[in-house]
């Protein structure tokens, strides 16, 4: 998955979930280990940013009814 491009919040979670899955059980080699805790934080920040931009919306929205 492109860092922006197509960015789904769902895929990028279940994409951590299996990262965490694999350094948790022990199956991700030591070779692998850096590069997948840069994905998981780079998905990480993806995530947390189209939070923010999703509840900015949210709050922009629910403002223009007043």
């Amino acid at each position: 998955m492109k860092q922006t491009e197509n960015f789904k919040y769902e895929k990028a979670i279940a994409e951590l979930e299996e990262i965490t899955e694999r350094m948790e059980s022990g199956k991700m080699d030591i070779d692998s280990m850096a590069s997948e805790l840069k994905r998981a934080q780079t998905l990480i920040k993806l995530c947390k940013d189209k939070l923010t931009k999703t509840d900015e919306e949210i709050q922009k929205i629910l403002n223009s009814d007043k």
